[in-house]
């Protein structure tokens, strides 16, 4: 049994049989742009910032993202070795960018594990303190120690992928491992609206089990309301279709745009719960990312 997943065993025989027929990731992408409103998420952000509570973009359509997983919760599916399994766990890994003394710049990824409980605050939160704690140019977290271990030894990079990928392919890769690695995730986002370059629909990783990429781009004008004076932001989303079925993606986009139209839904605990805190009064905003 893998440490990060169970397989899923009562599916429909064309369902079980889509793997097999498309065996690799990049045979099974489909892409989508969604254009939100950005004027509804910066309202939002300025509701909460007059408050003393600071949000960023990010957290925002992360938490959207993962209340409407909780209503499908096949976007939570990933595909390996041709069998579908139940992700036993929700995380999203993300790329933070990291200056350095001589003006070069290096990214570091990370990855944030969330509970059905927490709301935008709780998960504005948690990237923060990602965020700080690998933010700092003499900071490096276990998955950056590891690449840099592997790489110091001639001949060991390449032995390692592939044994981690076969390890994997037969659910034997230690969970260890599996925490260290941004591509074994619910979704992976990037935030190319923090460096104000346009969306793209990025491939999701063959390594790994990564099945959802979003990708989030800088405002545009928004031309779908014919008001030019306001601003969406594209997102650029990869899927894997091997995890569920038309319908239900429709119905997972769905309920993600009716989020993102009422952010006030992103407030309470995402599963229905009693909130169990307030949000912190911060000073600082944390880091777009």
């Amino acid at each position: 049994m893998r440490p990060d997943g169970t397989r899923v065993k009562d599916l429909p025989p064309l369902v079980a049989a889509i793997p097999y027929i498309m065996p690799k990731r990049y045979d099974a992408w489909n892409s989508v742009t969604e254009n939100i409103d950005e004027e509804v998420i910066k309202d939002f952000i300025r509701t909460h910032r007059r408050a003393g509570v600071r949000l960023n973009h990010m957290s925002v359509i992360i938490s959207a993202y993962y209340k409407a997983v909780l209503r499908n919760p096949k976007l939570n599916y990933f595909v390996m070795n041709g069998r579908i399994y139940r992700r036993n766990h929700f995380c999203v890994s993300f790329v933070i960018l990291k200056k350095q003394a001589d003006g070069v710049v290096n990214e570091t990824t990370l990855k944030v594990y969330l509970d059905e409980n927490d709301t935008v605050f709780t998960v504005n939160q948690k990237i923060k303190d990602a965020i700080d704690a690998n933010k700092a140019e003499h900071q490096t977290n276990s998955t950056d120690k590891f690449a840099k271990f592997m790489f110091s030894v001639p001949g060991l990079p390449k032995f390692v992928v592939w044994l981690a990928y076969h390890l994997d392919k037969h659910g034997l890769l230690p969970r260890k491992i599996i925490d260290l690695s941004p591509f074994h995730t619910s979704m992976f986002i990037t935030n190319l609206a923090s460096i104000k370059t346009s969306y793209i629909h990025h491939h999701c990783y063959e390594f790994g089990t990564t099945s959802v990429f979003v990708c989030m781009g800088k405002p545009v004008p928004n031309y779908m309301n014919g008001d030019l004076s306001k601003k969406m932001m594209p997102l650029g989303i990869v899927m894997d279709e091997r995890i569920c079925t038309g319908y239900e993606y429709a119905a997972f986009c769905h309920d993600f745009r009716r989020c993102l139209r009422d952010l006030t839904c992103l407030e309470t605990p995402f599963d229905g719960s009693a909130p169990t805190e307030m949000p912190q009064v911060e000073e600082a905003a944390p880091a777009e990312a």
